[in-house]
């Protein structure tokens, strides 16, 4: 048997820094990856046969938990029917559907891949519908590692972005303009200068990048009115929150409270695959059919709506629209963040945490972050001391400050009653 270290040290050899994706590298919080070999339920195990309480989740997707029996049968017929076709299959018509059922804002969905793919996607459209250049993202959302948004932010809103990686040239990233989280006044100033040009607005309504961080009511409110107002399409990125805080995802949650309110377009992964590659973006009708074939928009892919992952996503949805479902879901994860606060509130550490659905997020500070530099703020170095001493007490947390956590419905009361417990140890570490 190897252990992680070893696993490590020969993936690093063969892998840029040993990893495929750069957060399961552990360098935000230092120490060594833990190498997965198998899961169950609400578990998953390394390769040295440590379980850990799993509140990743594959990063959202398994919201009912691993190996759930009626998913993995799904699974595993479309196995035995064929892995790829690239041709049409009846499967794509009952996830669309599916996914339109739940999201009465979309009258049309296209499946891709990948969440990247997806949002890199649904921009072009955006420019293509519009007939515009310029778009707007906020600082601390993460939308995919495509080019256009891999943005940070310029010295004022006279200046565009700037590349936040290399090999983004500047003038790749010079219609995206960059915002703060939560700031009406700097979003009206940006209308106000570049309205005309503007493609859209991209937004996590939760920013699940920033660990967890709501977007305000009148900011979300204002936001809506100043993209009718001058014609930009308002995109929810939906990749995290999809399916996930709400069975009509974090838009009905908006609608619930701003009258009339819905996104001009939405972008969606993560649970709608289950836990395998798949993605989609949607919108009116009249914005899709502008897409290949029927308008000039390009956008292809040979494993776009593949069978198997299509079968995965079908099944998860089905389940998750259960009666209590959500309601089970959501008791669930407030046990747990209510748990974990109390564990802190006795330890005397500073302590914020929310949540919402299966979703939740929690900071070392005074006070719940609204932006990306408090969250900034908030104390790494104790979440970095956490994280260890969780994982340490067989609780596997998101190995960074940024991301946010996942519940999956197939944690158990004793899960999350363990899980404080450990807690209430690690607050004193």
């Amino acid at each position: 048997m190897s252990t992680n270290a070893q696993l490590f040290e020969r993936a690093q050899r063969v892998i840029p820094g040993g990893v495929n994706s750069p957060v399961r590298a552990f360098r935000a919080v230092g120490g060594t990856p833990r190498f997965i070999s198998r899961a169950q339920g609400p578990y998953i195990f390394d390769a040295e046969g440590k379980r850990y309480i799993d509140y990743i989740g594959s990063w959202g997707p398994m919201i009912l938990g691993h190996g759930h029996p009626e998913v993995l049968d799904a699974v595993q017929k479309a196995a035995l029917e064929g892995f790829s076709f690239g041709a049409p299959t009846e499967r794509e018509i009952e996830l669309a559907e599916e996914i339109l059922k739940l999201v009465p804002s979309m009258e049309q969905v296209r499946l891709v891949s990948s969440g990247t793919e997806a949002a890199m996607s649904a921009i072009r459209l955006a420019r293509g519908a519009t007939g515009r250049h310029k778009l707007i993202k906020f600082e601390g959302c993460y939308h995919g590692h495509a080019d256009a948004l891999l943005v940070k932010a310029g010295s004022g809103l006279a200046t565009f972005g700037n590349p936040t990686s290399a090999g983004v040239p500047p003038e790749v990233v010079q219609h995206t303009l960059v915002l703060e989280y939560n700031n009406v006044a700097e979003l009206e100033e940006a209308f106000q200068r570049h309205g005309a040009d503007l493609a859209c607005v991209m937004i996590e309504p939760i920013a699940g990048n920033m660990n967890f961080v709501r977007a305000s009511i009148p900011f979300m409110t204002r936001l809506r009115e100043l993209c009718t107002q001058h014609g930009a399409l308002l995109v929810f990125d939906e990749v995290m929150t999809g399916f996930r805080v709400a069975l009509g995802s974090a838009q009905s949650l908006y609608a619930k409270a701003i009258p009339g309110f819905a996104p001009d377009m939405s972008v969606f992964g993560k649970v709608i695959g289950g836990g395998m590659p798949l993605a989609a973006f949607g919108g009116k009708r009249a914005v899709m059919e502008k897409l290949a074939p029927l308008g000039p928009v390009y956008q292809a892919g040979t494993l776009s709506g593949n069978p198997v992952a299509t079968a995965c996503g079908l099944a998860t949805l089905k389940q998750i629209q259960k009666p209590g479902f959500f309601e089970a879901l959501s008791a669930s994860t407030r046990t747990l963040v209510d748990g974990l606060n109390a564990a802190a509130k006795a330890a005397g550490v500073p302590f914020v945490v929310d949540c919402e659905g299966g979703m939740f997020g929690f900071f070392f500070g005074a006070a719940l972050p609204q932006n990306y530099p408090a969250v900034m703020a908030t104390d790494k170095e104790r979440f970095n001391r956490f994280f260890h001493a969780m994982l340490d007490r067989g609780v596997y947390l998101a190995p960074a400050l940024y991301e946010a956590g996942f519940v999956s419905a197939a944690h158990t009361a004793a899960d999350i009653a363990a899980t404080v417990e450990a807690a209430r140890e690690a607050f004193k570490a």
